[in-house]
C-alpha cells in the first residue's frame, strides 16, 4: 500500500478487567483464605510479590511491522521482570493479532500457522499466537514487543483491529500458583474511532458455571474476548476437521450428548426416578450412559477431547443463559444462521434440505424468513418462539402451595397441616383437582434424622391428595405417622404439589403436556415448647441455580434443594441396596463426577460428570462458612454401609464424598472415636490444614 514507511499509532487506557491502580504505587493487596497468598507472611509476600497483571499500553503499527508495549506487574502494581531474574516466577507472554474485515463480522488473524489433517494430510490453516518476535525492556515492567508476523502489504488500516494477550507467571516453586492474566485491545491503525466489534458472549456470563473459564494447556485463555480472536471460521482442527469457530464449538460442546447426531442416551442428572431413567429438562425419558461407555453417533471431538458426554446443567433452550451483557448478545435470536443454528440442530443438512422443513439452503440470507427474531407467540418458528421451554410457557397459571399453619405438635401426635394452593394470581386453586400433593415430617432441626412422607402415588405412604379436608379458605392434611415420642428440639413440615396442565401452540395440531409443580414450603415448629428454631443454612440454592438455572429434581416437583431435599436426604438415609444418599457425601460425588476414584451409583452412574468448575472454591455453594471445621455440635452420623466403614461422622461424610480414595477414607477413620471426630485439630480454620487453606487457590 501507499506509505508503508507511515507509523500507525494508537495508545488507550489500560483494560483487561483487572483494577488497576496507578503504576508503582505499592498499595497492599488484599486476600481471602481461599488465596495461597493469603498464608504468607509479609516477609515472605514482599519478596515473592505474588499476582500478575497486564496492561496494553499502546500498539504501534510501522507496516509490515506491529509493535505491542505492555506492562506487566504483580498484585501490588510493581513492575515485573519478564525473565524472572530481578523478581521471582518468569512471565510468558503471548500476541495474537486479528481483524475484523470490511463487511465481515467475526475475525481473520494474521496470526497463523498450518498443520496437516490427521484425516487427509493435507494443510490445516489454524489462527494461532505469534512466534519469532522480539522483546526491549522500556523499565517498571513495560515491554515493547514487535511481532514475528509480519503485515500484508494490502492490510486494512481503516478496519477494526485487535491485539490479544495472554500471560503466564509461574509461582508455584513458591507454594502458590501459576498466575493468568489476558488482555485485548480493539483500534482502527488510521487512528479512527472503533465502529466494528465481535461481542455477542461476555466472559462473565461463562463464568457463572466456569470458575473461572480457562482453556488451553494450563488455563491460559479466559476472557471470550481473546478466544474470538482464534476460534473463528478461519480454523479447523487438524485432527478431526471439525470447526472450531467459537459459534460452532461452543454450541456443540454445550449441547454434548444432547446432540441429535449422538444418540440420545445420555448422563442423565436432571432425571426423577431411581430406576435408570428419567424426565430431562427437556421433556424426553431416556437411559443414562453407563460409565465408559462408548456412544453411537457423531460425537463432538477436538483434539483429544470428546465431548459427547457433556450434558450441560439446565434446559439448552435457555439461549439468554450465555447470551447476554454484550452489544451483540441478541444474535441468538436477530441472526438466524446455518452454521450457529446447525452447530446445536446438527441432524438438520442445509445443502440437501434433509429434516429441514424449510428445504435446501445455499446460503443464510432467508433464514430470518421463516425464523424472525421474536413475535411474541410462544413455540412458534421464530427463534425466541421455538426455544420455549414449556415449563415457563406464559399460559401457565402458576402453582403456589402456602402452609399456613400446624396443630397437634407434641411428641406422639399427629401433625394436622393447614395449607392454601393458588395460582400466580393468589386466586384459588382446588386442590382435590392436583395430580399430586404431598408432605414431609422431618426432624430435628439441628440434624435431620426422622422423616416420614405421604404423597400421591408414592409406595408405602398415605395418599395426602384424597386424605386432604377442605377447612376454612384452605384444606388440612393430618399425618398418618406421629411424631416420635422421645422427640425434641424443632420440626420440619414440608410441601409439593403438581398438575398436568396440556396447553396448545400455535402451529397446527402442536400441542405441549407439562407438569407444573408448584413451590416447596417449609414450616418449622417447636415439638418440647422450647424456641422454634430453623436448620443451618448450608447451601444456597441460589447458588445451586448460579449454574442449573432451575434446579428442579424428581419430576420437576423439588426445586428447593438445600433446604427442602435436605429432608429426605439426611444422614440416615439409604437406597435400597444400601447406599448413602445423605447430601453431605451424595452432592459431593456428583460434582465431583469424572474425578472420582471409585463408582458413584445412586440409581445412575454419576462418574462421567463434567464439572465446569474449580471444586477447591467450595464457597461457590456453600454458605455462612459450613465448609469450614469444626462443624456445629449435634449433628448425625451417617449410615454409610456400603461406603469403606460405617457408620462416618458428620464431617468424614462430607469430606469422603470429594476425597473418595481408600488412603482418605483410612485417614478418616483412624482420626474416629465411637464418641467423635478428631479432624478439626488438624483441619480447624486456626490449622495447619485448615479446611481453606488446603483448598486455597
Amino acid at each position: 500500500m501507499k506509505g508503508r514507511s507511515k507509523l500507525y499509532a494508537f495508545v488507550l487506557l489500560i483494560l483487561a478487567g483487572v483494577g488497576l491502580t496507578t503504576a508503582g504505587d505499592g498499595i497492599k493487596p488484599t486476600y481471602q483464605p481461599s488465596d495461597k497468598a493469603y498464608y504468607l507472611t509479609d516477609a515472605q509476600a514482599s519478596f515473592v510479590r505474588p499476582g500478575l497483571k497486564l496492561q496494553i499500553q499502546k500498539v504501534e503499527f510501522e507496516p509490515p511491522n506491529v509493535h505491542v508495549t505492555f506492562r506487566i506487574s504483580d498484585n501490588a502494581d510493581q513492575g515485573l521482570d519478564r525473565q524472572g531474574l530481578q523478581t521471582p516466577g518468569s512471565v510468558s507472554a503471548n500476541f495474537i493479532l486479528a481483524r475484523i474485515k470490511p463487511d465481515d463480522s467475526q475475525y481473520t488473524a494474521y496470526t497463523t500457522r498450518t498443520r496437516p489433517s490427521k484425516i487427509t494430510g493435507l494443510p490445516i490453516l489454524q489462527a494461532t499466537s505469534d512466534s519469532g518476535g522480539t522483546y526491549t525492556s522500556v523499565g517498571d515492567g513495560v515491554y515493547r514487543y514487535t511481532l514475528g508476523t509480519k503485515l500484508p502489504a494490502d492490510f486494512e488500516a481503516n478496519a477494526t483491529h485487535t491485539v490479544g494477550m495472554f500471560a503466564v507467571r509461574n509461582l508455584t516453586d513458591f507454594g502458590l500458583t501459576s498466575y493468568v492474566a489476558n488482555a485485548t485491545l480493539d483500534f482502527v491503525p488510521a487512528n479512527a474511532p472503533v465502529t466494528q466489534v465481535r461481542d455477542v458472549v461476555r466472559t462473565e456470563a461463562c463464568n457463572q458455571c466456569h470458575n473461572p473459564l480457562g482453556a488451553h494447556t494450563g488455563g491460559a485463555r479466559q476472557v471470550t474476548q481473546l478466544c474470538i480472536l482464534c476460534h473463528q471460521p478461519q480454523s479447523i482442527d487438524d485432527t478431526t476437521e471439525n470447526p472450531i469457530d467459537f459459534k460452532v464449538m461452543i454450541h456443540k460442546i454445550h449441547m454434548g450428548a444432547n446432540l441429535p447426531s449422538v444418540s440420545g442416551r445420555r448422563l442423565n442428572i436432571l432425571g426423577t426416578s431411581g430406576s435408570g431413567t428419567g424426565t430431562t429438562a427437556t421433556g424426553s425419558t431416556q437411559a443414562p450412559i453407563p460409565h465408559g461407555a462408548k456412544i453411537a453417533g457423531k460425537p463432538y471431538i477436538i483434539e483429544d477431547a470428546d465431548f459427547s458426554t457433556v450434558v450441560w446443567p439446565q434446559d439448552v433452550r435457555n439461549c439468554t443463559t450465555c447470551h447476554q451483557g454484550g452489544q451483540q448478545s441478541d444474535n441468538w435470536k436477530t441472526n438466524p444462521n446455518r452454521a450457529a443454528c446447525g452447530s446445536c440442530h446438527d441432524n438438520l443438512n442445509f445443502a440437501t434440505g434433509e429434516n429441514h422443513p424449510g428445504g435446501v439452503q445455499v446460503d443464510d440470507s432467508k433464514c430470518s424468513i421463516c425464523h424472525p427474531a421474536d413475535t411474541g407467540l410462544e413455540f412458534d418458528l421464530s427463534v425466541t418462539g421455538a426455544h420455549t421451554i414449556p415449563i415457563k410457557s406464559k399460559k401457565l397459571a402458576g402453582l403456589n402451595l402456602t402452609i399456613t399453619g400446624v396443630t397437634n405438635t407434641k411428641p406422639g401426635e399427629k401433625p394436622a397441616v393447614s395449607f392454601t394452593v393458588t395460582d400466580s394470581k393468589q386466586n384459588p386453586v382446588d386442590a382435590t383437582k392436583l395430580n399430586s400433593l404431598g408432605f414431609l415430617l422431618a426432624g430435628p432441626t439441628d440434624d435431620y434424622s426422622f422423616v416420614t412422607r405421604s404423597a400421591s402415588g408414592l409406595p408405602g405412604t398415605e395418599n395426602a391428595l384424597t386424605a386432604a379436608k377442605p377447612s376454612g379458605s384452605g384444606y388440612t392434611y393430618t399425618f398418618a405417622t406421629a411424631i416420635p415420642a422421645d422427640a425434641k428440639g424443632s420440626f420440619t413440615i414440608g410441601g409439593q404439589a403438581y398438575r398436568l396442565v396440556t396447553i396448545a401452540g400455535p402451529l397446527a395440531g402442536q400441542s405441549f403436556s407439562i407438569r407444573e409443580g408448584s413451590n416447596n414450603p417449609l414450616f418449622y415448629f417447636s415439638v418440647g415448647g422450647d424456641a422454634v428454631k430453623a436448620r443451618r443454612k448450608v447451601v444456597d440454592v441460589k447458588n445451586c441455580n448460579s449454574c442449573h438455572e432451575r434446579l428442579a429434581l424428581h419430576g420437576g416437583t423439588r426445586t428447593n434443594a438445600t433446604e427442602y431435599c435436605q429432608m429426605c436426604h439426611n444422614a440416615k438415609a439409604q437406597t435400597p441396596e444400601g447406599q448413602t444418599i445423605s447430601f453431605r457425601t451424595h452432592i459431593h460425588r456428583i460434582h465431583t463426577g469424572e474425578e472420582l476414584e471409585n463408582e458413584w451409583e445412586v440409581g445412575r452412574n454419576y462418574n462421567g460428570v463434567r464439572f465446569p468448575g474449580d471444586r477447591r472454591d467450595c464457597a461457590k455453594c456453600h454458605v455462612n462458612n459450613s465448609n469450614q471445621l469444626p462443624v456445629p455440635a449435634g449433628l448425625a452420623w451417617a449410615d454409610t454401609p456400603l461406603l469403606f466403614y460405617t457408620p462416618t461422622g458428620p464431617t468424614a461424610s462430607a469430606c469422603l464424598g470429594c476425597h473418595d480414595g481408600m488412603a482418605a477414607a483410612a485417614h478418616a477413620y483412624l482420626m474416629t472415636a465411637p464418641f467423635g471426630e478428631s479432624c478439626a485439630v488438624c483441619h480447624g480454620e486456626s490449622a495447619d490444614f485448615a479446611v481453606s487453606k488446603v483448598h486455597a487457590r
